[in-house]
């Protein structure tokens, strides 16, 4: 049985959440509740904050249950 991952764009980012990996949630939605709130489905609202305020959360993410990556642009 593979992992279990969830993917959210907010167009700019791909969010990347592992949630078995996800023992420090308490962080996320203190720190960023209009993006991560464990009450809501999806857990994951990509579209809560600015992109620099996501990244900033992901990056302070203590387990390594997320991730992010820069979607490719498509010019013209």
């Amino acid at each position: 049985m593979g992992e279990l991952i969830r993917e959210y764009t907010n167009g700019e980012i791909t969010i990347v959440w592992q949630p078995d990996l996800c023992i420090h949630s308490t962080c996320c939605f203190v720190d960023l509740p209009e993006v991560f709130d464990p009450e809501k489905r999806p857990w994951v609202n990509p579209h809560g904050a600015s992109t620099d305020k996501i990244i900033a959360q992901v990056e302070r993410c203590p387990s390594g249950a997320l991730s992010y990556r820069w979607n490719k642009r498509e010019d013209g």
